[in-house]
């Protein structure tokens, strides 16, 4: 992950660092958070249904076959479209019997499956396209002009497309609504090939068409392992940063009372992130004062960081003690 999310002539295939939310209500935030993904993805489902009707209709009037693939990428699009619908609907219902830790977890599912599907379809590109090359060059046909108009179409279609979703993502700091941005950016990458391949199919050079399919199908494929792998992880409690994890053990060990801190574990809930401490606190106090300790803890870290929640154990220590610093592991 990178905080860098390129210029706006590079096609990079890493999904941009989100940073933390500072903002105590984290219900609100969830609020907006919900509503701006039904908008973005509501608009990405108008523009990829039209898209990928011009461009399968048009790709094979003109014989083009790169534009037909990306006419079927933007056909995957619509699937995600819809399955990032389906997760921003059940991600912000609160905790139930079945789902005592809330339902967070929905957008990293939505990403996994995202990741999921590009790797199909990218396969898919991958198989018809060399299966195209390695048939007899005559047999390549030529491809009409249409066919450059609609993949330069398409290309500016998606590259507004991604940097309107991409702005609305950073806006609510959403992973999902991030990797659903740079969905649409690897579309605009992919009609870029699409349009060179299908010039150099009109300059002479038939089997510029496939090659563009074939290098379509690479991306899109990258793009899906990547989504793909990095959901996965965090599906199976992938811990916090390094930097916000010594964030928490700093603000933790700011508190006013605690004397030391360890064992600090954390595990990534969607967005979110899950908080296990160790505080060190006066043996001598009573049991409500030490809560007390533990309380204002829990506060801070949530009010500074995008901490859904902090389990704090106390341990007794003598006042005089040196107290522990460890960040990770035991002490």
């Amino acid at each position: 992950m990178t905080d860098n999310v390129g210029s706006p002539c590079s096609f990079p295939l890493a999904v941009p660092h989100l940073q933390p939310i500072p903002e105590d209500d984290h219900e609100a935030d969830s609020t907006e958070r919900q509503k701006v993904a039904k908008r973005s993805t509501l608009v990405s489902v108008v523009i990829n249904l039209v898209l990928t009707v011009v461009q399968v209709i048009a790709g094979v009037w003109s014989q083009s076959q790169a534009l037909v693939a990306d006419g079927i990428h933007s056909l995957s699009d619509l699937l995600a479209d819809f399955v990032v619908l389906l997760a921003n609907r059940h991600s912000h219902q609160g905790a139930d019997d079945d789902h005592q830790y809330g339902h967070q977890r929905y957008e990293t599912a939505a990403s996994f499956i995202v990741g999921l599907m590009l790797l199909a379809v990218g396969v898919g590109m991958l198989w018809q396209a060399v299966s195209k090359l390695s048939g007899s060059p005559e047999d390549l046909p030529k491809v009409q002009v249409l066919a450059l108009w609609v993949a330069l179409g398409t290309l500016v279609s998606k590259e507004l497309l991604f940097r309107y979703m991409l702005k609305l993502a950073e806006k609510v700091r959403s992973s999902m609504l991030v990797a659903n941005a740079w969905h649409a950016r690897s579309d605009a990458a992919s009609s870029l090939v699409v349009a060179m391949g299908i010039g150099g199919n009109l300059l002479g050079y038939p089997f510029l068409d496939p090659i563009a399919a074939l290098i379509v199908g690479l991306m899109v494929s990258k793009m899906g392992w990547s989504f793909a792998w990095d959901a996965m992880h965090d599906l199976m409690d992938r811990s916090a940063s390094d930097e916000q994890i010594v964030q928490i053990h700093q603000i933790l060990q700011a508190t006013p009372g605690v004397h030391g801190v360890h064992d600090v574990r954390t595990r990534k809930m969607g967005d979110m992130i899950m908080v296990d401490a160790h505080l060190e606190v006066d043996g001598g106090m009573s049991v409500r004062e030490g809560h007390d300790i533990a309380t204002q803890a829990r506060d801070r870290v949530m009010r500074e960081l995008p901490v859904l929640d902090v389990m704090t154990h106390l341990d007794p220590v003598e006042t005089m003690m040196k107290p522990h610093t460890h960040t990770r592991g035991n002490p």
